[in-house]
């Protein structure tokens, strides 16, 4: 049965895929996206799936994002928390500013974003949250401690609110990629992939956005019923908890 997803940095990498993934499975997908024009709709004209440009770091636009979506395509009963962003330095090297700004657009998104839609899941008695985490917010990563924190956070975030909510028919999960096959991968220099990256990969390859999408559109499909509060690692073996 179609539903109507929400899915936050939905129109490039791994939350492009998503969106297409969840298209594929019927649903009337918005993909979110914060200043990338040129992308969104080259997105936007080859899929076919209406996009919306806001900050999801602030909880205000998020309300009005909301609304909007609402308005336009009806209750949302799907939401991705994809978007997410990087500001990589050593911690004794790091400034404020980039602490403040991946901790907001990666782990405050959660809150703005699932502030807004839980009223209406909840009252409605269904729903379907997953959020996308990292193998470094399993692990950690040197150099990146903003980021590994706020994907950590994410997954303390996921157990809480589908403890919160499980009894209202809504579940709440994780998925935590590792290296995939996106531009900013692809853009790793050739023998630093071979000889420093692939190595840590058991399966030997980099994982597919479409494997993502797929990992998502299952555990935003009515058959992931009873799946809530977990975290999926889908990094072909790279770190196993």
């Amino acid at each position: 049965m179609g539903r109507v997803a929400v899915v936050t940095g939905g129109t490039r990498g791994i939350g492009e895929a998503i969106s297409v993934a969840l298209k594929d499975e019927g649903h009337s997908v918005a993909a979110t996206y914060a200043g990338n024009d040129a992308a969104a709709q080259a997105f936007s004209e080859k899929t076919g799936i209406k996009t919306y440009k806001f900050d999801v770091g602030k909880f205000d636009d998020c309300a009005d994002a909301v609304k909007q979506i609402e308005d336009e395509l009806g209750p949302i009963e799907i939401l991705v928390n994809n978007a997410g962003i990087t500001r990589d330095g050593m911690l004794h090297k790091m400034t404020p500013e980039n602490w403040q700004a991946v901790l907001q657009t990666n782990l405050d998104s959660l809150f703005n974003m699932t502030r807004n839609v839980i009223d209406g899941m909840r009252e409605r008695g269904f729903g379907r949250i997953v959020n996308i985490s990292s193998v470094n917010g399993q692990k950690g990563q040197m150099g990146q401690s903003n980021y590994s924190a706020a994907k950590a956070g994410l997954i303390g975030f996921t157990k809480a609110v589908a403890q919160e909510n499980a009894r209202k028919g809504i579940t709440v999960n994780a998925v935590a990629p590792g290296y995939i096959a996106t531009e900013m991968v692809k853009a790793v220099p050739e023998d630093v992939l071979n000889k420093q990256i692939l190595p840590l990969i058991p399966v030997g390859r980099l994982g597919e956005p479409e494997e993502i999408g797929r990992c998502v559109a299952f555990l935003a499909s009515d058959a992931a019923g009873f799946i809530t509060g977990s975290t999926i690692s889908a990094n072909g073996g790279q770190y196993m908890s």
